[in-house]
């Protein structure tokens, strides 16, 4: 096994944001109505804006205010951030350092927004670590769709066979597996399926676990995980 690249989802993978953004949405669907619209967030997880509008508006039907509420969303949102912050999860400094310290490439591939994100990786000290980034107005088609991966590695330079994922949802893993990737899971809101561990290449419950399997394949001393 060859590792040129790493790429990386966002939110539930570098941020603990998910958490955050099911309490915005909660807060924006008492504001419109919409009671405990937070639990939807397990069946979106890895959708993009255009995505989520076609899965609320059909729960809720062609009426619902797709526009306004994730307007409201974004207001709360921010206010439980600047409020508490936006926690960086466990290990994402230490992976990304130790990445760049090997000499590989490293992306972003993530359906929130290009506004959004950026801002988030530049207030957290990452943004700097990355090659490129595919956010999820630069794509047609949202995971689990393969073109972000694909437009992912072509940014960053690395063929998709040499390159690994790091996502923490079923649909970013089926994005991931359809883009020739060998995909990591780090779960976070959704744990993985029977579908989904067919796919993987490991599961870890933190970026920091992923370390030791990358140096291993990287200094090529354990055929057992890196063959797999």
């Amino acid at each position: 096994m060859v590792i040129k690249g790493l790429v990386f989802d966002m939110d539930g993978l570098l941020f603990d944001s998910e958490r955050i953004v099911q309490r915005s949405w909660n807060a924006a669907g008492d504001d419109l109505g919409y009671p405990d619209i937070g639990g939807h967030i397990y069946h979106t997880v890895g959708f993009n804006r255009a995505r989520r509008e076609i899965y609320f508006k059909g729960v809720y039907g062609e009426d619902f205010p797709h526009d306004e509420f994730q307007e409201k969303a974004a207001v709360h949102f921010l206010e439980i951030v600047n409020r508490e912050g936006m926690p960086v999860k466990p290990g994402a400094r230490e992976l990304l350092s130790f990445a760049k310290d090997q000499g590989l490439r490293l992306g972003v591939a993530t359906s929130s927004s290009s506004d959004y994100a950026a801002d988030n990786l530049k207030n957290a000290g990452l943004y700097d670590y990355f090659d490129g980034f595919i956010y999820g107005n630069m794509v047609t088609r949202s995971k689990p769709d393969k073109e972000i991966y694909e437009k992912a590695c072509r940014i960053i330079g690395v063929d998709p066979k040499e390159a690994v994922a790091l996502e923490d949802a079923p649909s970013g893993i089926a994005s991931a597996y359809a883009a020739g990737l060998r995909p990591v899971m780090v779960p976070d809101l959704v744990k993985p399926d029977e579908e989904t561990l067919k796919k993987v290449w490991l599961v870890r419950t933190s970026l920091l676990e992923v370390i030791p399997d990358l140096a291993a394949c990287l200094e090529k001393r354990d055929a057992e995980i890196c063959d797999k």
